[in-house]
């Protein structure tokens, strides 16, 4: 688990993500769908309100294409 002091932000696996969807319905806020399902990520970094939320959907992902990672390992 992520230091909750470190700075997070939402990174997807493209060649793991199917365009569920499911990620968006559980953080709307920080994630919409294109126009063929795949998720557009706002680059955001995570609030510390959203966390748990962020963990969630990051974890019910059906083929775990979406992390949450530090701020440092985002490219």
């Amino acid at each position: 688990m992520q230091d909750r002091a470190t700075p997070q932000h939402l990174t997807i696996d493209w060649t793991a993500c199917q365009g569920h969807g499911l990620c968006a319905e559980l953080l709307p806020e920080h994630i919409e769908l294109d126009e063929w399902g795949y998720p557009l990520l706002d680059q955001a970094q995570i609030s510390t309100a959203t966390i748990k939320r962020a963990r969630r959907a990051a974890a019910d992902c059906p083929v775990l294409a979406l992390k949450l990672t530090s701020a440092s390992n985002v490219g």
